[in-house]
């Protein structure tokens, strides 16, 4: 007996040491995988543009769009969301990857679709993977610009690069490569990629490797549009990671109107953009991860464009799309300056069928 008890406590410690072992080296595997982008990385510009300069007083369009890396089909939701029903009853996501591939190129393809049919001068783009194991390895970037056509230049900057994510246990997020698009059909002389502030904590290892893109047009008369694509932080309770986001954000839009050049900020703001809280019918909570973006939090004279008439830009996405059930709030906008007029923002109704993100317009003239 007690030698048969003495072989169990072996095997036992034998487990136990071997599991440890195991999840050290995972952690020694994703810390030695981490590497932070530098800062003021050159992107390389792909494509022809149509034209080669923006004039003052002509009317521009500009769609941003998060297509959630072609996973969030309105059956969709994602392990790390979390929400409170109107009962409080608190629900949390399933997927930490798309469903399958179909769904991925099912959610690309109507997404690119919603895209071409804006007929745009330029496109913002988030969450587009070029190799993910959590969208099936479908090169989404390439889909776009296949779908997108000729006479637009191009460039992509990557904000996340993983090692394998072995969560959640039931279905790993996996090793990705993603990022964010710009598209124009005005000659880009440079785009740059500019690396946001993020967790120094262990929850870098597992978070965007965030950023922005600045892209400079020619505009006659010497001057220069300054179009900057941004996807900021989303998982920052108690927002300071944010803060230092849009202090960095800031500061760049404030040099640029300084030297004369008109600035059109667009993307995931990740941010409440035009007191949207409470418009959209909802069968859920007021989530806390809502922060408000307001004019009085810009370099001065910088400005919110925004709109909550018509829809929602984002949903709730710790359970499954139904309309009038999930949370809805704008997250997705603009930020311009002074010498930009504005002609029109709309948010385009997708019915969430393609991204948890619905797109937003804006047009606009250089004054």
């Amino acid at each position: 007996m007690k030698k048969a008890v003495k072989i169990t406590a072996i095997i036992l410690v034998s487990l136990i040491a071997a599991v440890v072992l195991a999840a050290a080296g995972y952690v020694v595997y994703v810390a030695a995988e981490y590497d932070r982008i530098e800062d003021n990385l050159e992107l390389a510009l792909e494509g022809t543009a149509l034209y080669p300069e923006l004039e003052t007083g002509t009317t521009y369009s500009v769609v941003t769009y998060n297509i959630g890396f072609g996973a969030y089909t309105p059956d969709y939701s994602f392990f790390m969301d979390s929400g409170v029903m109107s009962d409080g009853t608190e629900v949390s996501g399933k997927y930490g990857k798309a469903i399958d591939k179909d769904h991925v190129l099912y959610a690309v393809n109507g997404a690119s679709g919603v895209l071409k049919a804006q007929n745009a001068d330029f496109y913002f783009v988030q969450e587009v993977d070029t190799d993910g194991d959590r969208s099936y390895n479908v090169n989404e970037y390439e889909m776009l610009t296949a779908a997108l056509g000729e006479g637009y230049q191009r460039s992509f900057a990557v904000n996340f690069h993983s090692a394998f994510l072995m969560y959640p246990l039931n279905d790993f997020h996996g090793k990705n490569t993603a990022g964010i698009a710009t598209y124009s059909r005005y000659t880009v002389s440079e785009s740059v990629r500019r690396s946001y502030p993020v967790d120094d904590g262990f929850a870098k290892f597992f978070d965007l490797d965030r950023c922005f893109q600045v892209n400079r047009i020619a505009v006659s008369g010497g001057k220069e549009l300054v179009l900057i694509n941004s996807h900021m932080s989303a998982y920052d309770e108690g927002g300071t990671i944010r803060e230092a986001q849009l202090n960095m954000l800031n500061s760049v839009i404030a040099d640029e109107y300084a030297k004369g050049n008109y600035v059109v900020v667009g993307g995931d703001f990740n941010h409440e953009l035009s007191d949207s809280l409470g418009t959209f019918p909802s069968e859920q909570q007021t989530p806390d991860w809502a922060y408000p973006l307001t004019d009085d939090m810009l370099a001065d004279g910088f400005r919110v464009v925004a709109s909550k008439e018509i829809t929602g830009t984002c949903r709730a996405a710790e359970i499954p799309y139904e309309k009038g059930v999930n949370y809805l709030t704008v997250l997705d906008g603009f930020i311009v300056s002074p010498n930009v007029e504005s002609v029109s923002i709309a948010n385009i109704d997708t019915d969430f069928a393609y991204s948890d993100h619905n797109p937003v317009r804006f047009e606009f003239r250089l004054i």
